[in-house]
């Protein structure tokens, strides 16, 4: 129900009046669906691969009347939600061929474990590119990790490879 209120950019203090409800009620319940809107739900049912790219978003400096921004005002690192690049993840079940692409806030341990957390697979065979936060993988006894590393230029093994993620997230590149 709150949800329906919110669609129609309802305030929390108009819900309030609108259910017979207290603030503090209402804000619990707005947020609880803010972060079950925010979090996606994916069941794996085989052998899936993960990957991540981060994803150039906004006008980062280059407004139409300012230069672009220079290259040694940007941070070090990877990215970041709240810089020039949020993480983005892409998920593939071999099992059944369903593609998912998720944007994250960070490109972290608890992210990779909670996008791979609702599987059929006992334990799940997780496809990987070495990226450190798939390594507390392996120490999971719900999954079996198998990675190729492409900074030591390895980039398939027989059936360990994350191509298929990697051409579905150029892909959405092209039709975005």
């Amino acid at each position: 129900m709150i949800c329906l209120f919110l669609r129609f950019n309802a305030s929390i203090r108009q819900i309030e009046a609108e259910l017979d409800l207290s603030y503090k009620t209402v804000r619990q319940r707005v947020e609880r669906s803010g972060k079950a809107l925010d979090a996606p739900s994916l069941t794996l049912f085989g052998p899936a691969e993960i990957d991540r790219v981060y994803v150039p978003a906004g006008l980062k400096g280059r407004e139409h009347d300012q230069k672009a921004r220079l290259r040694v005002l940007s941070t070090r690192g990877r990215g970041s939600y709240d810089g020039d690049k949020p993480p983005v993840f892409a998920l593939v079940d071999r099992g059944n061929s369903q593609r998912f692409v998720v944007p994250a806030k960070s490109a972290d341990k608890s992210t990779a474990q909670s996008l791979l957390a609702d599987h059929e697979e006992k334990p799940l065979t997780v496809y990987t590119d070495g990226f450190r936060a798939y390594d507390p993988l392996e120490n999971d006894d719900a999954f079996t990790g198998e990675c190729v590393v492409h900074g030591d230029g390895e980039y398939t093994d027989g059936y360990v490879h994350v191509n298929t993620c990697e051409s579905h997230i150029e892909e959405s590149r092209k039709t975005s």
